[in-house]
């Protein structure tokens, strides 16, 4: 479909507008949108619309900036000039701060591995921090965010929000997320959580055990989603017993009455730190794990400061779902076509580990 030059006009389309779908952002693009000419942008983005000379009206400086704002649009020049418009940089946005130490179990190996896919194919990264955590959570549209600065972008955090993937899903540029998404047209890598879990709770059907407690995390993710849903795939038409328990983790020995209340075989744990204290607690009441009360996680305790427990557990590949991610965003970048559905959305398998917290069944008294 023919582009025509929008007329003036203080509404702004948003990024989702079939007519802009899939274009590159320029200066002229920002001109079309706006209803102004390229030199006004071009005034408005070196600050020079307060000029005496070139004096803008203070409507359409607004208009051009609110452009600028939805298009995520950011002026360098400078680097544009490079390879045809390539940067050869990667950038990382992350909902939630990657680096407090609640978060370093799962980000830090991420990390790892998007840092050594880029180096091999010899890229730089760029995280981009600019815009505030604000309620735990990052904003992609934030008047601060500079996306186009990187040639593309990986997305991490456990729970996206589903209006700014489709309105980045429907602009030219190219990103990826990490971890399963539902929402359309959005291309990311992720684990099989939901086979992962379902493959645990096998294990333990195998074991003997019939009084199933899952103590699921608090979050709308579909990583956390996903475990949910192959626990129970897993147990459907089963004859057993089970409970799921939500929780923020704020009161854990109110979570550990009601697991005594139901009186599990087998305990279920999603967050990993939460598996740690609930295990202190059973052994503080004289239950031994797994003679007493079997216990499985469904993640990896890999912080520093966790305890020496072989915790009968998923393990989620991710450095593998880092460089996996690296790669496809690579090929985003570098494809002239659109690649196939198939390719731009991958599951990667999510191994189990034995470990020493699964066991038979306990005697029924």
């Amino acid at each position: 479909m023919r582009i025509t030059k929008m007329a003036r006009t203080s509404a702004v389309p948003v990024l989702g507008d079939p007519a802009i779908k899939h274009q590159r952002i320029t200066q002229r693009r920002i001109a079309e949108l706006a209803g102004v000419s390229q030199a006004t942008v071009s005034l408005v983005l070196n600050g020079k619309a307060d000029d005496a000379a070139s004096r803008i009206p203070e409507e359409t400086r607004r208009r051009v900036l609110e452009v600028i704002r939805e298009t995520t649009y950011v002026a360098d020049p400078a680097a544009r000039r490079l390879a045809g418009g390539s940067n050869k940089i990667l950038g990382v946005f992350t909902y939630e701060p990657a680096f407090p130490s609640q978060s370093q179990d799962f980000y830090t190996p991420l990390l790892t591995g998007i840092e050594a896919q880029a180096e091999s194919i010899g890229c730089d990264l760029l995280m981009f921090t600019s815009a505030p955590v604000t309620d735990g959570r990052r904003r992609i549209f934030h008047e601060n965010n500079r996306l186009r600065l990187a040639d593309g972008c990986l997305l991490l955090g456990l729970e996206m929000d589903d209006n700014e993937l489709s309105r980045l899903a429907a602009s030219d540029f190219p990103f990826v997320a990490i971890g399963r998404r539902e929402t359309p047209g959005v291309p990311y890598v992720g684990a099989d959580y939901a086979a992962g879990t379902a493959d645990l709770v096998a294990q333990a059907l195998e074991q003997g055990h019939d009084r199933f407690f899952l103590l699921a995390r608090k979050s709308s993710g579909e990583s956390v989603t996903d475990r949910r849903r192959g626990f129970h795939d897993a147990l459907s038409n089963k004859p057993v017993s089970s409970e799921t328990r939500i929780t923020t983790g704020a009161d854990l020995q109110a979570d550990w009455a009601a697991i005594k209340a139901f009186n599990p075989t087998v305990l279920f744990i999603e967050y990993p730190a939460h598996a740690t204290a609930l295990y202190a607690l059973a052994l503080a009441e004289g239950l031994r794990v797994p003679e007493d009360l079997s216990m499985v996680v469904l993640g990896e305790c890999s912080a520093p400061s966790d305890p020496d427990i072989d915790f009968t557990r998923l393990s989620p590949p991710r450095t593998a779902l880092g460089s996996t991610a690296v790669t496809l965003l690579a090929r985003i970048i570098a494809s002239d076509e659109e690649l196939p559905d198939s390719e731009l959305r991958t599951l990667l398998d999510c191994p189990t580990i034995p470990g020493s917290t699964l066991t038979k069944a306990r005697r029924k008294p």
